[in-house]
């Protein structure tokens, strides 16, 4: 049946490449991709995709519906342009020293003959592994202010794909991924009966989030996403599972709209990573490039750092973010904890201060330092943060000088409890606050309902205000992390300050519930949500079982929790757990005394979404290697080849391994310590536990 399938997808390209031909479609091309664009009969546009020869998308709709006119169909083309792009930049930080931008694009200029002055353009730019497009709208008299009620962009794919995914939601993306054929995707059953997060998902029964990651038959790795998503809501995809063809779905508003433009405009684009090798779809930088160079001129105050965090004792129940001793306070789990235990207090404050100066961490967020807390969870309440007041128990000019002194740099925390109006009202006096006091970051959270009422986390409304928030810290010189925001689309790169974002399920679901974090989720994060960007994923954590609850554990390692500072990219790094779950392994602390947040070059070793990844990346500046492997449920043995290295040079490999006992499991904490000399000829044999990973730190000899 699989052949009969593939057989009639390519007589199907056949056909349509052999039309293509007769009616003059226009056509880009990079590496093995082809794009091809086309009218149909009734002047509705369309575009296929081949990779390698292959069919990968066929025929494939294009368009609009608004409240007053559709621009789907009735079109000719009044021109057309091509132009090849070859060019690399120089990010403020990331992956690599240096980006390469090289592309084909073809620009298609329409007009609706119904309608001879409304006009609408389709832009293509065709990289060697993928695609991205995007409408412009430009300014005309026929097309002023216009309400988009549906997108109609579709994906028509050529089988039932191997697909990880979650459900559709309009507020929130923290959900443990499903690996499921296309045909078996039902969003809704799988939102409606999770067990550890309350969710108000889409109405639509079978719409998954983006970044989607699909693996075909035979073996050609698909990602679909979306870039520079600005003044427009996030999309979605829903999927016809019979036809196998993935379509927009856009988050709507209050009122049911999707997006309201004027011209000239245009939309983010609409990405489409293709490639027969895993590890070129995590080194791909597509997004990125399909975003506008940074609106900061002087990017010099943006500093990417490691930090710690009073955080952690409040996750897992030890302490609350409230002080009053007059009201006992939920954990996230909705239990309570009983009054006169807040965490954000002067002196506990210190001791985490004290830490991190001792081993080098630059940064130390501190939550719960406000007033707020009793009453900021599920009140809906315009105004419970003013995000200038601290709690009686916060000293906050000794805490500055103490920190100060220390050389830690505080970092601020704005939980906005859903209300962003209230944020936006507030933003210029909670940052001049942040001036005056020193702060360079700030973590700001969305838990809750968004005010104004009606709006959903990942609307055009909100999504204005994300980039509001990014422009504003930048305008006082503060880097930002936000929390329960829209996943990012590669706008770290025209808001560099905009170093992280959650939008997904993070570590701390680990103390939430005995479910948590499969030990396959870390494997599949890298594919799906860390496409648009850096994820403030918490890592770092050391006491894997009996942390807050006999049934909640880490579901990893210990040494996993290592590599994922090198498999996980950001620049802002928290070190997530309490001190004193550090102090009795000072030596497998090292790594994460050492290790980076910032790199000159990445090396995509070896990787299948679900199983493992292995990644090395050289620091910034130096010639220190680091290497992170991961594994999920399954144990994995790989042999790396440490070709990569200077070959003038030995160096000092030092292995943090999984324990030849480990299971993240039975043992997740057991793991041994290794060093050897090493040169570019040698081949690095790890071995990871089930659940579990290896980190390398190599460090030239110096004579």
């Amino acid at each position: 049946m699989k052949k009969i399938a593939f057989l009639f997808c390519l007589i199907i390209l056949s056909l349509n490449q052999l039309f293509a031909q007769e009616s003059g479609a226009l056509s880009a091309t990079s590496g093995n991709l082809l794009l091809q664009f086309n009218l149909t009969d009734s002047g509705a546009p369309t575009y296929i995709i081949t990779y390698k020869q292959k069919p990968m998308v066929l025929p494939s709709a294009l368009g609009f519906i608004c409240s007053d006119f559709s621009l789907n169909d009735h079109f000719e083309v009044i021109s057309s342009d091509k132009k090849s792009v070859d060019q690399t930049w120089q990010p403020v930080w990331g992956q690599e020293k240096r980006i390469r931008d090289k592309y084909q694009q073809l620009t298609i200029q329409l007009r609706q003959t119904e309608v001879p002055n409304r006009l609408l353009n389709i832009v293509f730019r065709v990289f060697d592994e993928g695609i991205g497009f995007r409408y412009e709208f430009p300014l005309q008299p026929a097309l002023k202010f216009f309400v988009v009620t549906k997108e109609l962009t579709e994906f028509n794919l050529t089988g039932d794909h191997k697909t990880f995914w979650i459900p559709g939601d309009y507020d929130t993306n923290e959900y443990p991924y499903t690996v499921s054929k296309l045909s078996e995707i039902d969003a809704w059953k799988l939102a409606s009966t999770s067990k550890d997060i309350a969710v108000r998902t889409a109405p639509d029964q079978f719409a998954v989030q983006t970044p989607l990651m699909m693996k075909t038959v035979d073996g050609i790795y698909l990602n679909i996403h979306e870039a520079a998503l600005v003044n427009y809501p996030a999309m979605q995809l829903h999927v016809d599972r019979s036809a196998y063809k993935l379509s927009a779905s856009l988050i709507p508003d209050a009122l049911g709209n999707k997006a309201y433009l004027r011209s000239p405009d245009h939309t983010p684009w609409r990405t489409i990573i293709i490639s027969d090798k895993a590890t070129d779809v995590l080194a791909s930088r597509m997004i990125l490039n399909l975003n506008e160079p940074s609106k900061i001129k002087d990017t010099s105050w943006i500093k990417p750092m490691k930090f710690m965090g009073v955080w952690w004792e409040m996750i897992t129940g030890k302490s609350s973010w409230s002080y009053s001793n007059n009201i006992d306070s939920l954990d996230v789990n909705g239990s309570l904890i009983p009054h006169g235990h807040h965490a954000a207090n002067t002196a506990n404050v210190k001791r985490y201060i004290d830490f991190a100066s001792q081993q080098g961490i630059k940064g130390l967020l501190v939550e719960g330092w406000n007033v707020g807390w009793e009453e900021w969870f599920g009140n809906w309440k315009e105004n419970v943060f003013d995000f200038v007041t601290p709690y009686p128990d916060f000293d906050i000019n000794e805490l500055t000088r103490y920190a100060k002194v220390k050389n830690v740099q505080l970092i601020m925390h704005h939980e906005t409890s859903g209300s962003a109006t209230n944020y936006e009202q507030k933003m210029d006096t909670a940052y001049r606050m942040m001036n005056k006091y020193g702060y360079t970051a700030v973590k700001s959270g969305y838990v809750g309902k968004i005010i104004p009422r009606g709006e959903f986390h990942d609307g055009q409304w909100m999504i204005n205000h994300y980039i509001r928030a990014a422009q504003k810290t930048a305008d006082y010189h503060i880097m930002i992390d936000m929390h329960e925001s829209v996943r990012p689309t590669g706008l770290q790169r025209t808001y560099p300050n905009w170093l992280a974002c959650e939008a997904a399920r993070g570590n701390e679901y680990n103390a939430f519930s005995p479910e948590g974090n499969p030990p396959e989720h870390e494997t599949i994060l890298p594919f799906t949500r860390l496409m648009g960007g850096p994820m403030d994923y918490t890592p770092g954590l050391f006491k894997i079982k009996n942390f807050n609850s006999p049934d909640n554990q880490v579901h990893t390692t210990l040494v996993k929790q290592l590599a994922l500072y090198v498999v996980f990219y950001s620049p802002l790094q928290m070190v997530a757990d309490l001190p004193e779950n550090y102090e009795g392994r000072m030596d497998a602390f090292q790594f994460l005394k050492e290790v980076p947040v910032e790199w000159d070059e990445s090396k995509f070793l070896e990787a299948e979404p679900g199983e493992y990844i292995t990644i090395a990346r050289k620091e910034k500046a130096t010639d220190n290697w680091y290497l992170g492997s991961i594994t999920g449920t399954d144990s994995h043995k790989v042999d790396i080849a440490l070709d990569f290295l200077d070959k003038n040079k030995k160096y000092e490999a030092t292995v943090y391994a999984d324990a030849d006992n480990a299971d993240w499991k039975t043992n997740p904490e057991a793991y041994k310590i290794t060093r050897l000399t090493v040169n570019s000829k040698s081949v690095l044999k790890l071995k990871l536990a089930n659940g579990g990973g290896a980190a390398v730190s190599i460090k030239p000899i110096i004579k």
